[in-house]
Order: structure tokens, then C-alpha cells, then sequence
């Protein structure tokens, strides 16, 4: 388990990537799901598990918000990596010789402008590391893969153009998760706390359920709601803020939360990224 760090995808994703900046020299296990990356942390195969928890052009990621509540596992710190597109082919092909881009849907709707340019076919892949590693294997000078420059590197193909997005702040945010919480000390400065709960089912209960944190000062930098097994008055909400659960105005806040709710669970507590500090007031 030393040093082991799971993540969903092939060798070469983005996750892969992400875990390779944020944990540098450890070894990365490529699991074939989210629920097998969570599985390989419970068993003790793997240390920490890199889960993607949303991106700035894409949203939120579902899976995340569903299967992390009920993993057992902690957020023991967060992670925002740079998505840098890649237009990969195998040697000898050229710009003009390439028909067709293959890649994850969302990949392929973040890079429409070289898909125009080019006039090529946009071919849907569940990954955009299986896009690669399928290029590598098929060969020839029509078919390109849209991924990172570590699924080149892993799969062997040439680097046609760089930085193919769309946009330039296209950036996901990844949740680093443990066996254990690893809260930092209560007087720790840029901490960030993430939790789950749920509210009673009468009038104004968000309202006042959140009303603790404006009048405790406390920023609230995400809210997501989504349903519970298909139920729709069965309604969980997904939170970050700013401080430490044992700071006085965030322990208010959550004491007034959970008074007005019928399950909070706090995730977790941990630093913030520094990527998270140099947008703060934006």
C-alpha cells in the first residue's frame, strides 16, 4: 500500500496525470471504475484514491457525488490539474493526412475549434486514454486521438499540436481520498471542509439550514443536490467551505446545519490547493 495511489482510467488519463503532479515519485494503479479505485483503498491495496469531483467546462462529475457518501472513505485533500488537450497520432501521420479525432465525448466537445480547423470526424471512446492506447494499436496516418502528453508518452504516438481546448482555464478538480480522516490542526489557516446532508422535508428548511453560515461568516464555495435512490423528495446536498470544523464560526455553522437537518456527515477537513488560493476573490 506504500506510496500506491489509485485512480479511474488507463495509464496515460488525466487522472493518472493528476496523481503524478500531486504525489510525485509514487505509483499510480489504473482501476477499471470509480468503485474499483475506492474498493483498491478500502482493502489496503492502494494508500490514497484521486476521484475527479468536477471540471470548469464540464460540471460536476455524478458518480463522484453518488458513490463518495457511502465509501467509508475520507477527502484528505483536493487537487486541481491544468486538462491541456493533445492531438496524438502514430508516427508518419500529418495534419493533413488525419479524418478522424477519437476521444471521451467530453474531451471531443472541448476542442471543436481543431475539429473544424482540420475537418475531422469526431469518433466517441469511453477514455481518453483508451483513445490513445486504441491509436497506438491501429496504426496509420488517418486516425488521431485527443488526450494528454502522458497517453502519447504511454502509447508511443507523436504529438501533432498542443494545448487543442477550446478554452484556457479548463481545469479539473480532484478530491484526494483515504481510509482515515487527516484533518489538519483547528488553527491551520486555508482549510476547506466537505460534507453531505440532508434536510428535513418542511418550508424554508435549505434556507434556514444555511442561514448559520452567513451569519457566522463562513464562505460556502460549493452546493450540489442530487437524488437519493431515485426519489425525488429524497434530495442530498454535497458542500465545501472555507475553515476548519473546529473553528468556532464553521463548528456555529454546522451545529446550526445539523439542527435543521436529518443526516450531516462531515468528508472531511484538509488544505487548500494552492491553485484554490490564487482564484480566491475572483
Amino acid at each position: 500500500m506504500s506510496n500506491l495511489i489509485a485512480f479511474q482510467g488507463l495509464p496515460g488519463a488525466y487522472s493518472d496525470l493528476a496523481c503524478r503532479a500531486a504525489y510525485p515519485g509514487w505509483r499510480t494503479l489504473p482501476c477499471a471504475s470509480f468503485e474499483a479505485a475506492m474498493d483498491a483503498v478500502r482493502g489496503g491495496e492502494a494508500k490514497l484514491a484521486m476521484l475527479p469531483c468536477e471540471n470548469s467546462l464540464a460540471g460536476r462529475v455524478p458518480d463522484i457525488h453518488r458513490l463518495l457518501p457511502e465509501s467509508g472513505l475520507a477527502v484528505v485533500g483536493e487537487h486541481f490539474e491544468r486538462v491541456e488537450h493533445c492531438l496524438l497520432a502514430p508516427k508518419g501521420a500529418t495534419l493533413g493526412s488525419l479524418k478522424r479525432a477519437h476521444s471521451h465525448p467530453v474531451a471531443l466537445g472541448q476542442v471543436r475549434t481543431i475539429l473544424r480547423e482540420l475537418r475531422l470526424e469526431p469518433v466517441i471512446e469511453a477514455d481518453t486514454a483508451g483513445a490513445a492506447q486504441i491509436i497506438a494499436g491501429r496504426g496509420g496516418t488517418e486516425d488521431a486521438a485527443i488526450a494528454s502528453a502522458l497517453a502519447a508518452e504511454t502509447y508511443g504516438l507523436e504529438i501533432l499540436r498542443r494545448n487543442v481546448e477550446d478554452a484556457a482555464h479548463n481545469t479539473t478538480r480532484f478530491y484526494v481520498c483515504a481510509r482515515d480522516p487527516a484533518w489538519p490542526p483547528a488553527d491551520a489557516t486555508d482549510c476547506v471542509t466537505t460534507f453531505v446532508f440532508r434536510v428535513r422535508n418542511i418550508p424554508a428548511a435549505l434556507y434556514k439550514a444555511l442561514g448559520g453560515f452567513a451569519t457566522n461568516g463562513v464562505n460556502m464555495t460549493k452546493l450540489e443536490s442530487y437524488m437519493l435512490d431515485g426519489e425525488f423528495t429524497a434530495t442530498q446536498f454535497l458542500a465545501d467551505v472555507d475553515g476548519h470544523p473546529h473553528q468556532p464560526p464553521v463548528q456555529r455553522a454546522l451545529e446550526e446545519l445539523a439542527y435543521f437537518s436529518r443526516e450531516l456527515k462531515v468528508l472531511g477537513a484538509y488544505r487548500a490547493h494552492p491553485h484554490r488560493l490564487a482564484h480566491q476573490g475572483r
